[in-house]
């Protein structure tokens, strides 16, 4: 008999052959989605165990499959034998129902190669797991390997078997006829369930008080599928061939043996020689020695002892054993509550509820998450319980490993960051999540963050409760180094500063100010600039602590390493807002000096950047100083002492009060030293710093150039000498202020300032000439008049902003005194002026156009004459010319005359008064100064 038994084990161990072929044909596979192999059980383990899901709905499910290949070495009839023995069993357990019964989901099918039927889902048989790997796969699962089983397991798992007893016992009157670890299956949550009902027996009269139990001989003949396994029956079944409730009892009490034993029964049984086993074991039971159950909890020894007692009437029933003191164990009465937590009312559940986060810590975490943590989440369905399990599931998701929260916990917590009904509900998970939100940020994957949690933090912030408000703000910052800056940027933050401008309550606005300035560190310089510090002048209350918030967001942002503030940003904006607000009349002392250290150090920031940076400009004008334009020092001697033609102008310059702005060389070295002191009084620019440059570059050129010299004759009799440009210049003005004309002058006074002169509308016979009129600053002006040329210099200082006085100019009149000698003695001298024009052609110097006078005459030159004779007096009007000539080309006027020529005085000093006269027609003048002037 038991070289059978051997030879069935070893032929169920070596099929290896592959399922998906064998089961394809069954029905079952029409609904069902086969996966891989788990676990076996069963009578003698010879249904393997594969996992599954419904195709239609996703279920997950286990199918129990037995391949006919394992009992092709019987006889027909043994055939028949164990797959209606097999078959019973399954159909048995299909019809009962009950949470302490493996739950079958889809009935036993049979096809040509196999038996199939889906229960729920299974981890594996309680065999596997003290370790009978019979018909496993190879190698065997990790999982099933090193499964250990924890003491509430055990606890809970045998009491969930006793419970199952009773119902059959009691419930059924039925009789189980083979409980061993074959089976027990362990489902997917960890429960123990009943299975194999090939042996069970029916009450005869399920209607009387005492039911009555028929049992069948032991037959050793039948193969061993046929037969219960021996080492788990009661004596009487074999040796009387009775049977009855308490024979269930015997089984239970050996499988609690086998338990505490890895799996080993109470005795060995002979298979081939069973009935002398057994009444040897009589013996053994009824003097049992104390080793024999000394792995037993004590607390439970003693009713084993009594379960496994040769009298059955001793006995204990079911229902005894369900009530015995080793089964009260926090950890296994909870995990019987959490079973027979659907007959439970709201109240009675929400009282269950507060309690278990006291007793989860004393829990393996395999019980937690796999026994009670589904039990937890099924109850999100109601929402009014919600409030009560989501701190125990938070609490149990800190015990999590990432992979375990995205995988068990994350999908039915989705749901719940949502939830916004009921209002009262709602406020209350708010609450609560905000509690665990460092839990969140750190589990929850980044995109599910995106898309539930923070929006769940937005609507906590602006959430009609105070304290939902109060709460989130004081815990943002303790997550905030887990947000986003993005989110935190653009959302998060103006919800923040919104929340505080639209609030009633103080507390909301100074919590909001203390949150804003602890997160300060995790936004970058510029937004804080931007968005927050502006934003502070937008709050409207004037509350201490208001005030206070707002000094503390400014001196964190002054002080931070990684901030700070411009001092432009101090000197427009920070300060003059704290100025303001520290003499806030609600303010006291202490506050008042908190504003004022803040303030202080400030300006002194600000003091101390702004010097160092004039320190560092002054520094660098120091060093453009030093590559100013100067003198070259190794001019010679002569050099020095001889005026240069640009000195000459120079002089004529400050003769006449004009600035530093002339033409030629002088006006190139005096550009570039007003453009240096110009720049030395402000910061320098690359621009500025190119153009002073080009400056340098070009100075450099023109001093690298030879100096200008003027022609001028030199007397034979006379030496070489420097020409004194102020007589010089002195004389030619005092010849010209001597000379007029004297025929036809029409006066033009000057009233108040302005000159009036009356133009012919259209132009007269004698052609058109050209009038200019240069204002002393300008360029000539032309315009068109009838046959005259008109010379106007204003004379007053508004005319052109005040810039010449009647003080300003050279009083000339003191000079009329030399009048006969210029004009009788010796002919002046203008090669001192050649330089002042710029004309292409040949020179001619202005000493060739001194007049010729004949012996013993000084007639003065034709050119000369067309010059009256003028008062120089200051108050003396201005003289017209006669408004009606015709037939004269007007040819010398302002533009004509040397001291206002534009190329020689860019600033001419504007004279109060003028001394005009009338032009005489002359065609022989204008020729002369065609061909001197080109």
């Amino acid at each position: 008999m038991e070289s059978m038994l051997n030879k069935l084990k070893s032929t169920v161990t070596k099929v290896t052959a592959d399922m998906t072929s064998t089961i394809m044909g069954n029905p079952v596979t029409r609904e069902f989605e086969v996966g891989r192999h788990i676990a076996s059980g069963g009578p003698g383990m010879s249904w393997r165990i594969y996992n599954g899901t419904k195709k239609s709905t996703k279920q997950e499910v286990a199918v129990f499959v037995l391949d006919k290949k394992i009992i092709d070495r019987y006889q027909k009839f043994e055939k028949d034998q164990i797959i209606d023995s097999l078959k019973k069993g399954v159909q048995q357990l299909t019809r009962l129902r009950h949470p302490r019964l493996l739950t079958v989901q889809h009935p036993l099918e049979e096809s040509r190669d196999c038996l199939a039927f889906c229960t729920e889902p299974v981890f594996a048989s309680l065999a596997n797991v003290l370790g009978q790997w019979d018909n496993l796969p190879s190698p065997v699962p990790t999982d099933i390997k090193e499964y250990k089983l924890y003491d509430v397991e055990t606890k809970y798992g045998l009491l969930q078997v006793t419970e199952g007893l009773s119902f059959l016992h009691s419930g059924v009157k039925m009789v189980h006829g083979n409980l061993c670890p074959e089976n027990i299956i362990l489902n997917k949550s960890g429960a123990w369930k009943i299975m194999g009902f090939d042996f069970s027996i029916s009450s005869s009269n399920p209607s009387d008080a005492e039911p009555k139990y028929g049992c069948k001989e032991w037959d050793p003949n039948l193969p061993p599928l046929c037969l219960p396994n021996p080492e788990y029956v009661a004596p009487e079944y074999i040796l009387s061939v009775s049977c009855d409730v308490s024979s269930d009892m015997y089984s239970l009490g050996v499988l609690v043996h086998a338990v505490f034993n890895e799996g080993k029964a109470v005795f060995h049984v002979n298979k081939q020689d069973i009935y002398k086993s057994f009444s040897r074991q009589l013996d053994q039971l009824s003097h049992l020695s104390p080793g024999v159950l000394s792995q037993i909890p004590e607390e439970v020894r003693e009713h084993v002892k009594m379960l496994l007692s040769v009298t059955s009437n001793v006995r204990p029933d079911a229902d005894q054993m369900t009530k015995i003191p080793f089964f009260d164990d926090v950890g296994a009465m909870t995990l019987q509550y959490f079973d027979s937590l659907f007959q439970r009312d709201n109240l009675q559940k929400s009282q269950f509820y507060k309690g278990l986060p006291k007793v989860l810590p004393k829990l393996p975490k395999r019980v937690v998450i796999y026994r009670i943590l589904p039990a937890l989440t099924s109850e999100f369905v109601n929402p009014d319980m919600v409030p009560f399990v989501l701190p125990n599931v938070l609490l149990i998701a800190e015990e999590c490993t990432k992979e375990e929260y995205v995988r068990l916990v994350l999908p039915d917590l989705t749901p719940v960051f949502k939830q916004q009904e009921p209002v009262q509900a709602s406020n209350m998970i708010l609450l609560i999540f905000l509690q665990k939100m460092d839990l969140l940020l750190t589990k929850t994957p980044p995109e599910d963050i995106k898309n539930s949690v923070l929006p769940m933090v937005y609507r906590a912030v602006e959430a009609p409760s105070i304290q939902i408000q109060e709460l989130c703000l004081n815990i943002i910052p303790t997550f905030a180094n887990l947000i986003e800056y993005p989110s935190m940027k653009n959302a998060l933050i103006p919800r923040i500063k919104s929340a505080c401008l639209q609030t009633s309550s103080l507390a909301v606005r100074v919590n909001s100010l203390v949150c804003l300035g602890k997160i300060l560190e995790y936004l970058d310089k510029w937004y804080v600039i931007d968005e927050i510090l502006p934003f502070l002048q937008q709050i409207p209350s004037r509350e201490p602590a208001v005030l206070m918030g707002i000094l503390g967001i400014y001196k964190c942002t002054f002080t931070h390493k990684k901030l700070g503030i411009p001092k432009e940003h101090l000197a427009g904006k920070s300060l003059p807002h704290l100025v303001s607000l520290s003499i806030d009349n609600n303010l006291n002392l202490n506050q008042f000096n908190s504003f004022m250290a803040v303030i202080k150090d400030m300006l002194s920031r600000m003091e101390s950047e702004h010097k160092t940076k004039l320190e560092q400009l002054h520094i660098m004008q120091e060093q453009q100083r030093s590559l100013n334009i100067t003198n070259p020092l190794n001019q010679s001697e002569e050099t020095k002492n001889t005026p240069s033609p640009a000195t000459k102008v120079r002089d004529i310059d400050e003769i006449f009060g004009g600035s530093s702005g002339t033409a030629g060389v002088n006006g190139n070295q005096n550009g570039s030293s007003s453009t240096v002191s110009q720049l030395s009084r402000v910061s320098l620019t690359l621009e500025e710093k190119q153009r002073l440059a080009k400056e340098q570059e070009q100075a450099a050129k023109l001093r690298s150039q030879q100096p200008l010299a003027p022609q001028s004759i030199k007397p034979a009799t006379t030496t070489p000498q420097a020409k004194d440009l102020t007589s010089s210049l002195l004389n030619n003005m005092t010849s010209l202020n001597n000379l007029g004309l004297n025929s036809g002058t029409r006066t033009m006074p000057l009233q108040g300032g302005t000159i009036s002169s009356t133009f012919p509308a259209a132009p007269t016979m004698g052609g058109m000439g050209t009038m200019g009129v240069s204002n002393g600053f300008n360029s000539p002006m032309g315009f068109q008049t009838g046959g005259m040329v008109m010379a106007m210099r204003p004379a007053t200082p508004a005319l052109y902003g005040g810039m010449a006085t009647t003080t300003s100019a050279p009083n000339f009149s003191a000079l009329t005194q030399n009048k006969n000698q210029n004009q009788t003695g010796k002919a002046p001298d203008m090669s001192a002026l050649d330089s002042l024009f710029t004309s292409n052609k040949p020179k001619v110097s202005l000493n060739q156009m001194a007049p010729k006078p004949a012996q013993g005459t000084t007639a003065p030159s034709p050119w000369l004459n067309q010059f009256g004779t003028g008062q120089p007096s200051q108050t003396a009007p201005i003289q017209a010319p006669p408004m009606g000539m015709t037939g004269v080309q007007g040819g010398f006027g302002v533009q004509a005359n040397p001291f206002f020529n534009p190329q020689n005085f860019s600033q001419p000093v504007a004279s109060s008064t003028m001394n005009t006269g009338m032009i005489k027609q002359s065609a022989s003048v204008n020729n002369d100064f065609k061909d001197l002037f080109g």
